[in-house]
């Protein structure tokens, strides 16, 4: 028999992020403080969503990586913090390069970086699932087609 590996808690940028997304999140709300970027190019109640998502996402990834119960639920909840984490990034990286345009190309760029990488990452847990499905069919004798192998 085979065995799978499935790397978990073990990407020290993606925790790095995680941890200063809730305290970002945080920050604006407490000090009522937002980028220009922001708070022009973002209505409020999307303001607050994008605030308190950054708390959500942070907890929530933090959550998922270090999740003592199964590794598929561990794992359901990182892509779910990694999606959102992919979104908030982006939202803020088009408020960035709408607002202020050339003068922020460089924290654009970051916070672009950012997005993509959280998608990316989510590719990989959809992938890290799907192997694992896979396994848990195989371990079982169940075949997804129908029959048994």
């Amino acid at each position: 028999m085979q065995s799978m590996r499935i790397w978990r808690n073990r990407r020290p940028f993606e925790n790095a992020v995680l941890v200063t997304a809730p305290v970002c999140g945080l920050l604006l709300i407490i000090l009522n403080v937002r980028p220009p970027s922001v708070e022009m190019a973002m209505p409020r109640p999307i303001r607050i969503g994008w605030e308190l998502g950054l708390i959500v996402v942070g907890l929530g990834g933090l959550l998922g990586l270090t999740w003592p119960g199964r590794v598929s639920t561990a794992l359901g909840i990182e892509l779910a913090a990694m999606l959102l984490l992919g979104t908030l990034a982006g939202m803020y990286s088009v408020a960035l390069m709408v607002m202020s345009g050339r003068m922020a190309i460089a924290a654009t760029s970051f916070i672009t970086a950012v997005a993509v990488g959280s998608w990316w990452r989510a590719t990989e847990i959809l992938l890290d699932l799907r192997r694992l499905i896979r396994k848990i069919d195989v371990d079982s004798g169940n075949c997804p087609t129908g029959g048994r192998r």
